[in-house]
């Protein structure tokens, strides 16, 4: 049986909760977040990222996230809430789905990054 993209995205918004900016700060606020932008390194240049983000883009999420993989970043801690953005969400909720499963139990999909800077959400500039 194939499986199509709207299937899988029905899957990922059905398994990653989405947060607004607001949700997000208070997040981000409590403490023991990762906040986890999954952009291509070049749309990051141009707009900046969310004050202290990780990028990783979409393609090497997996490689990033599993501790065994020699590419792993210690950032990725399954203790922490992690808040997943792209450019308008898709990528964010596909990417919160890979780390759910992969075992990360606090996963959110903060959607757009534009969403956060029009909500007046700090950022790191290019």
């Amino acid at each position: 049986m194939t499986t199509s993209v709207k299937q899988l995205m029905e899957a990922a918004n059905a398994a990653v909760p989405k947060v607004t900016p607001a949700e997000a700060k208070a997040l981000i606020a409590k403490g023991n977040t990762l906040v986890l932008d999954v952009r291509d390194a070049a749309e990051v240049a141009n707009s900046g990222k969310i004050a202290n983000a990780v990028n990783v883009s979409r393609g090497m999420l997996e490689f990033r996230a599993d501790p065994q993989s020699p590419y792993h970043d210690k950032a990725f801690d399954k203790s922490k809430t992690v808040i997943v953005y792209c450019a308008s969400g898709g990528r964010a909720a596909l990417s919160g789905k890979v780390l759910k499963d992969f075992g990360f139990t606090n996963v959110v999909n903060l959607g757009g990054f534009k969403d956060w800077v029009d909500s007046g959400g700090a950022v790191d500039k290019p």
